[in-house]
């Protein structure tokens, strides 16, 4: 699914009101009609219902959906927003057309006075705002959304919750803190930051019908990863096939004390379909790795605590992850700086390679193209410099990945793989019980196994991080978000994958 900024939105919208063709009112009524059905099925037929409309496009949708629940028996009231302005076209025809049905508990807001009483068990309507907001609330808007978040009660936003920009960062502006969002047609950008996390709720997307004709032959930037999407990208293994065909990794990982970053790798790497795994250790390391995972080979570093020397003929691997658990040490600052100028193929480095990186910042430039970075957003921070909101870090991460020919692996909830080419891949999958340690080193393992196994390395990390956060899915439905722990995650990669065939 291609995400499209507010520019592209209104073209869509102009595109189909022109092909299809359709009128921009009977527009409006399918778009409302959409948000009614969905709320017929939340069983709210006994609850008071207030819906808070803006003068434009926005408020023309909550004035239309106004009228079709009035037309089902709900209890409903309108209150507009009145700034001075006239209202948009569609806006004064569903207004008009809410008089016809003599539908008269219509108020308009023109103070702080005028807002009216909310209780807890009401359902609120934002329609004051849509994806065309220019600039942030203030005065009365900024008021009434301030009113509507301190009331309690259940709060729907329609397109986007009020406040939110659509493709810039809301970040201090006043939002309108809704459970949920009814957002049309396709995810806006604002909808898949963490930053915005606490104003949009739980997202819904409904088809309105726009046409399918414009997506055709565009160059969207923004994709978000759905199945039909890793369906294009899965290889299944042939049925004459044999342990060489899918790849030999190295796993530099571990130091005293980490050994367990280690062992995730490694073991979401085997499990991952590599066709060998050798893992490269601190001393410390041998005997856990050995008994924790016998499918693996082991080859230890002279030093018992951490990996501080070139391992020999690493040219022979087919991929090398770097960085669960090793520390920052200066010898192993040293021996990925060695590694970075010695290995010509892509590299996969996540947890402490990405903070030697960090302190050797030079080293960005000596990276084998098309090697995997997979900060989260601390470590992003620190390799690039501080930003201000997840907008900016994401623009960051672009300008970055095409001057170092990187993929950049930028984790949140909704983890946005970035490529050189410009194309932005946000991930579908994955749920808060995986946030907790170990979670990224699983990823590393599935990444470089991927790899390993003749993936590209960008579409490595497109299916390594769904499939990351499917495995993370089903772990969490088996045990709960609260119980699960990493080594879950490792063992319902098994589900995920089958869930390909």
């Amino acid at each position: 699914m291609y995400i499209l900024n507010a520019q592209q939105i209104r073209a869509w919208d102009a595109y189909t009101i022109h092909n299809e063709p359709i009128a921009s009112i009977d527009l409006m009524e399918r778009a409302a009609l959409k948000c009614v059905e969905w709320i017929e099925k939340q069983n709210w037929q006994k609850k008071a219902i207030k819906i808070f409309c803006g003068k434009g496009n926005n408020g023309g949708d909550g004035l239309a959906i106004a009228r079709l629940l009035f037309e089902l028996d709900y209890t409903v009231s309108v209150y507009i927003l009145e700034f001075g302005k006239a209202g948009s076209e569609d806006f004064q025809i569903n207004l008009q057309r809410l008089h016809e049905f003599l539908f008269t508990d219509i108020h308009f807001l023109q103070a702080k006075e005028h807002f009216p009483l909310i209780n807890t068990n009401e359902i609120l309507i934002d329609a004051l705002f849509g994806s065309g907001l220019s600039k942030p609330l203030e005065g009365l808007s900024a008021d009434l959304a301030d009113h509507m978040n301190h009331s309690k009660a259940l709060i729907v936003s329609i397109d986007l919750p009020s406040g939110m920009f659509s493709d810039q960062s809301s970040k201090e502006n006043k939002v309108v803190e809704a459970d949920h969002t009814l957002t049309f047609q396709c995810y806006k950008l604002a909808l898949l930051m963490q930053e915005n996390a606490l104003f949009f709720g739980k997202v819904h997307l409904l088809d309105i019908g726009l046409h399918p004709e414009y997506l055709k032959g565009q160059n969207f930037e923004q994709v978000l990863v759905e199945p039909n999407f890793i369906q294009q990208i899965f290889k299944p293994r042939p049925v004459f096939a044999h342990k060489g065909k899918f790849g030999h990794a190295l796993m530099i990982a571990g130091s005293y004390g980490k050994m367990g970053a280690a062992v995730l790798a490694a073991k979401a790497g085997l499990h991952s379909g590599v066709g060998l795994l050798t893992c490269y250790l601190p001393k410390c390391g041998y005997t856990i790795m050995q008994t924790a995972l016998p499918e693996a080979m082991v080859l230890t570093d002279e030093n018992e605590t951490i990996v501080a020397q070139l391992p020999n003929e690493i040219e022979k691997y087919s991929v090398i992850g770097i960085g669960p658990g090793i520390g920052t040490a200066a010898e192993t600052q040293n021996l990925i700086s060695f590694i970075c100028r010695r290995y010509k193929k892509p590299l996969v480095i996540d947890a402490d390679g990405l903070n030697c990186l960090s302190l050797q910042k030079d080293l960005l430039q000596q990276l084998p193209p098309y090697s995997v970075l997979t900060p989260h957003p601390k470590e992003f921070d620190r390799l690039f410099g501080e930003h201000g909101n997840d907008f900016e870090r994401l623009e960051t991460a672009k300008q970055k990945s095409k001057q170092f020919s990187l993929i950049i692996v930028l984790k949140s909830h909704r983890t946005a793989i970035v490529s050189p080419t410009g194309k932005i891949f946000f991930n579908s999958t994955g749920n808060a019980g995986m946030a907790k340690g170990g979670s990224g080193d699983v990823l590393t393992g599935i990444i470089t196994s991927l790899v390993a196994q003749n993936y590209s390395p960008e579409s490595a990390a497109i299916l390594g991080v769904y499939l990351h956060g499917l495995a993370g899915d089903f772990a969490a439905n088996a045990l709960s978000e609260q119980t699960m722990v990493a080594s879950d995650i490792i063992t319902f990669l098994s589900r995920a994958f089958l869930s390909l065939k």
